[in-house]
């Protein structure tokens, strides 16, 4: 079989490949202290033919005899995504072969890939491993109580995804999840929201979770928080102070909201940044 090459990075041991899951499409209403056409000229002049579509990546990681899948899609989630499962396998990766899956956080559009059309788990051979608060928040009946009625059903699926991996799933509270990858604390977007440290041969990739959903609008305003976000002005502030250190330690970075290409470096001039995508 001819894999179709997807944007990789080679950090020391470990191959790292940037899978496209597809697409979700947000309001940009959704965004505080940013006025719409302001947003939608921000996507725009950077070439943005839908402003509200919001791009999935997953990030494939192989080396050290392991190979691992750092979130899992939308799956079709509100007929977001789902097209992870093709794309690995047009990587030359089937669901078996994931023996390892690490999230950054538990919302739909990074669980919902985890569950088959069935709702049965999509990788049953894989150890999932996420941080405690995290499960913690999605478990606790009076955070369900007080949700509303879009984030209620949140809750029912990021359970429902915890339950069918349960006897495979491992929580961590530290830093080190596995050798040459570590976790970083990335509080304000979710209770255990977190980014993963890859760093091997001299080399070392960031890759952010949910720090932006928009790069273009985010990156060039961090003020600009979404409705997402559990605490928007943490949220801010994280992503404010991430920025300012991967743009001065010249840090490769990788998100799930990035485009296509998946890696990239955060230029800073002044108070401004940009991101530029890695070729």
């Amino acid at each position: 079989m001819n894999h179709i090459p997807f944007p990789s990075q080679q950090i020391g041991e470990f191959s790292i490949t940037a899978i496209s899951d597809g697409y979700l499409s947000a309001s940009l209403d959704l965004l505080s202290n940013i006025d719409v056409m302001h947003a939608s000229k921000l996507q725009q002049d950077a070439g943005v033919n839908d402003p509200s579509s919001i791009h999935i990546n997953c990030y494939l990681v192989r080396g050290r005899g392991r190979t691992i899948l750092i979130d899992a899609g939308a799956g079709g989630f509100k007929h977001w995504g789902g097209k992870l499962k093709v794309n690995l396998a047009l990587a030359g990766v089937q669901a078996s072969d994931i023996d390892t899956i690490l999230l950054t956080h538990a919302h739909p559009d990074h669980v919902g890939g985890l569950l088959d059309a069935s709702g049965e788990a999509a990788f049953p051979d894989a150890q999932l491993v996420v941080h405690q608060h995290e499960v913690a928040f999605w478990e606790d009946d009076g955070n369900l109580s007080r949700a509303s009625d879009r984030a209620r059903g949140n809750f029912l699926f990021a359970r429902k995804v915890f339950e069918k991996y349960r006897e495979k799933m491992r929580l961590f509270t530290g830093n080190e999840v596995l050798p040459g990858i570590g976790a970083m604390p990335l509080p304000g977007h979710t209770a255990g929201h977190s980014g993963y440290r890859i760093e091997s041969g001299g080399r070392s990739l960031l890759i952010w979770g949910d720090i932006v959903h928009f790069p273009q609008i985010q990156i060039a305003r961090p003020d600009v928080s979404i409705a997402f976000d559990q605490d928007p002005l943490l949220s801010a502030e994280t992503r404010s102070t991430l920025l300012d250190v991967v743009s001065a330690d010249n840090i490769l970075i990788a998100g799930m909201h990035l485009g296509e290409l998946g890696f990239a470096h955060i230029q800073r001039k002044g108070n401004l940044y940009r991101i530029v995508y890695e070729a």
